[in-house]
């Protein structure tokens, strides 16, 4: 009996170059989501009509007029509500121009005034000085002055960018040291005044004994009034000779420090003539000889206050 050959194997088949993205191979085969697919095929089916039973019918009809009163309601609300917003904003704006013109009128007033009280103070200057009223004018800023003189233009440094080298305000704490400050125009005028100026202006508003250079945020005040860089100084005196001696002062080594370290800008030059104007406020103050055995609590009412009268 003759035996039968074996079967062999004809071998499995080669594997599917993406056998190994099974999970891709079957997002891309089936995108679509068996419940969607289904809805989908259903709705097919339907061919997307209207409903067809009387209570869907009835809710679509419900839920169409809902909508409908609710646009209704809000065109009708914004309506009647626009001439009412149109007619506040009107009066509101008419309330802002009566108070703005209001302040207007008072500082009208206030700045008559002013001119006012300083036409009597120099008056009394005048009055009371005798024979030096002329001087005693001058030196208290009563009147306006011209002569020979100096002008000093101060101005921040371009960028504000601070310097490298020491800093001359050892104790400041302004955040940009570009800038000129309140303290910088303060020795700037101290250091004329010791160098024989006889008058100071800083952008027009004559300085006093009693004058204050003070700071207000990033502006400098000049007796409460702000003014802005560049900031230009005009003192009376020889031109010449105060150039050199303000330069050659602690203040005017200053002002270069500022010049070296911060960028800050200056220019001196001598000038043949220059006009200061008279002292838009001025405070009357005079003074008595202190009598024998005052100021020494030996009769009442004679204690030393230290204060003039006014």
């Amino acid at each position: 009996m003759s035996q039968q050959p074996p079967v062999r194997s004809t071998g499995s088949p080669p594997p599917r170059p993406d056998a190994s993205m099974s999970l891709l191979t079957n997002v891309i085969d089936h995108a679509l989501d068996e419940g969607y697919a289904e809805a989908s095929a259903r709705r097919a089916a339907e061919g997307g009509r209207m409903p067809t039973t009387l209570r869907a019918r009835l809710g679509l009809a419900a839920g169409l007029a809902l909508a409908a009163v609710v646009v209704t309601l809000g065109a009708a609300e914004a309506r009647f509500s626009a001439p009412v917003v149109a007619k506040e904003r009107e009066e509101l704006i008419d309330r802002i121009h009566e108070e703005t013109s209001a302040v207007d009128g008072l500082e009208k007033d206030i700045e008559k005034l002013r001119t006012e009280v300083g036409e009597r103070q120099r008056a009394a200057l005048q009055e009371h000085g005798g024979d030096q009223s002329g001087l005693v004018a001058l030196l208290s800023g009563a009147t306006e002055v011209e002569g020979p003189g100096l002008k000093l233009v101060v101005d921040d440094a371009k960028g504000a960018d601070p310097g490298s080298g020491g800093d001359p305000r050892a104790s400041s704490d302004f955040s940009d040291t570009g800038r000129v400050q309140d303290r910088d125009m303060q020795r700037i005028v101290n250091g004329l005044w010791q160098s024989g100026a006889e008058a100071v202006a800083i952008n027009g508003q004559r300085l006093t004994a009693l004058s204050a250079i003070r700071a207000a945020g990033d502006a400098i005040l000049v007796d409460n009034k702000p003014l802005v860089p560049p900031y230009t100084v005009l003192a009376v005196g020889d031109g010449q000779r105060l150039s050199t001696r303000f330069q050659d002062s602690a203040d005017g080594r200053y002002l270069h420090a500022l010049e070296e370290n911060f960028g800050i800008r200056s220019s001196i030059s001598a000038q043949s003539q220059v006009r200061l104007p008279a002292a838009a406020s001025l405070i009357v103050r005079t003074a008595q000889p202190r009598t024998a055995g005052a100021g020494t609590g030996d009769e009442p009412g004679t204690a030393d206050t230290g204060k003039g009268t006014s």
